[in-house]
């Protein structure tokens, strides 16, 4: 087992991982950027190195000086948490060949994974089923991608391979627009992601978000751990998460699970992931593979009892997986709430110092959250200031005490989306469960037209 692990991240989930490491005996060495100097995993860490000013490519970004930090330090492994290099295949090919151990799959399973043409090529080989679409990248003969979207049936949607976070999509509902369309999804993928491929896919109308979980070793060994349900989204970018699904039945759990688990084998996949899935009329199309921890992992953990973080570090460490499919059985149900340091209603960020700071509690309530009374929630990066997950025997008992947490959490000096969490968990519909992914962007349209 590692002695000493460097933490390349920041935020709440620098705090998990390194709470993951202190129950294992491992030592924890923190980066931070100049703004983030006061955070407290910067203060219970072992060892900690500035790597830089606010900004994220001249801190979190920048390769060589996580690398030197790893290297003055000692320590042995590097774990990129989410987000940031975390899907890097480059970053985790410097960190291997600068002899340090990357937490997470190889460089070239997530260079597959990560360009979503090649990705969506080793799925359908491995039997996992996908949404419809052009056999890979679109041509550059207009007569032939119409030819396409007509053997798929509008709408369709167009993507960039490189994209990602709910950027680089268009999606088309007539064959008039279509080429006019691919050309500027085209121009913009080359301008944000440097690769201008586009592929196509048949839009979906009213899907549901729903990702299943793996664990896998370098052995061979792959496991599922049942699913999530994302589909409250703002976005693209998901708000509130919940496990087990609504709706899906064990048969069909087993069915898509042991699909993922046998694509993992096939590819060779080591560590944690996650297979996204659009799931409409009770059937899975994969979207895309998360070669990394999930922001939303804690309600997986909730109703299976498995330490992914810990899991993750031990089949880096080279251990092989300690459980078998059979041993894994999911109870209850769990729930989180992302919180962010924004207006709740017109999502306007809202960093700032934050003047008095009161935890929800109770049963079956766990936070993840790195702020403090009198912390400083930096204008640099990513809004979220912390996750809610209230666990209960049934998804009813979960919104319960969701709600109750909900109404005790406070948080001063800033704005968060709390109230928006409160209204969304009095809802009917989504208190019946089951919403699609686009229901609560309708939501939230409505309120404004009624203004």
């Amino acid at each position: 087992m590692f002695e000493k692990i460097l933490i390349a991240n920041r935020g709440e989930i620098a705090l998990r991982i390194q709470r993951a490491c202190r129950e294992m005996g491992i030592k924890t060495v923190v980066v931070h950027s100049e703004a983030d100097r006061e955070a407290k995993y910067v203060k219970l860490a072992d060892e900690s190195v500035c790597i830089g000013p606010a900004p994220s490519a001249k801190s979190y970004l920048n390769v060589p000086a996580l690398i030197a930090a790893a290297e003055v330090t000692d320590a042995q492994a590097i774990h990129p948490g989410y987000g940031f290099l975390s899907e890097n295949a480059d970053f985790a090919e410097r960190v291997e060949q600068s002899g340090f151990v990357f937490i997470g799959p190889r460089p070239d399973t997530i260079r597959m994974m990560g360009d979503k043409v090649s990705a969506k090529h080793a799925m359908i080989e491995a039997g996992v089923p996908c949404v419809p679409g052009s056999d890979g990248a679109l041509p550059d003969d207009p007569a032939e991608i119409v030819k396409i979207a007509k053997k798929i049936g509008f709408p369709v949607i167009i993507k960039a391979a490189g994209g990602g976070g709910g950027r680089g999509m268009r999606v088309v509902h007539t064959e008039g627009a279509l080429i006019n369309s691919v050309q500027m999804t085209r121009t913009e993928a080359g301008a944000a992601f440097g690769n201008p491929t586009v592929y196509m896919e048949k839009f979906l109308e009213l899907p549901r978000h729903i990702e299943i979980q793996i664990l896998a070793d370098e052995y061979g060994n792959a496991i599922y751990l049942g699913e999530r349900d994302c589909s409250m989204q703002r976005r693209h970018q998901k708000i509130i998460e919940e496990a087990p699904a609504p709706g899906i039945t064990d048969k069909q759990r087993q069915k898509i699970g042991e699909a993922c688990a046998e694509a993992c084998r096939r590819i060779g996949y080591r560590g944690a992931g996650t297979f996204e899935f659009l799931y409409e009329n009770g059937e899975f199309y994969f979207i895309e593979m998360n070669t990394r921890v999930q922001v939303e992992h804690p309600v997986t953990e909730m109703i299976t009892g498995v330490d992914i973080v810990q899991e993750q570090i031990r089949i880096a460490a080279g251990e092989k997986l300690r459980y078998k499919q059979k041993d894994i059985v999911l109870a209850g149900h769990a729930m989180e709430c992302r919180i962010n340091a924004e207006d709740p209603f017109t999502f306007v960020p809202s960093p700032g110092k934050i003047e008095s700071y009161h935890p929800a509690g109770g049963p079956g309530i766990r936070i993840d959250s790195h702020i403090y009374q009198g912390y400083t929630v930096p204008s640099h990066y990513d809004s979220m200031v912390g996750k809610l997950i209230a666990y209960g025997d049934t998804r009813d008992q979960a919104m319960a005490r969701m709600r109750v947490a909900l109404s005790e959490m406070a948080i001063s000096g800033i704005k968060t989306n709390i109230p928006l969490h409160q209204e969304l968990f009095l809802d009917a519909a989504f208190q019946r469960g089951g919403t699609s992914i686009h229901y609560l962007e309708h939501r939230l349209q409505q309120k404004k037209g009624e203004a």
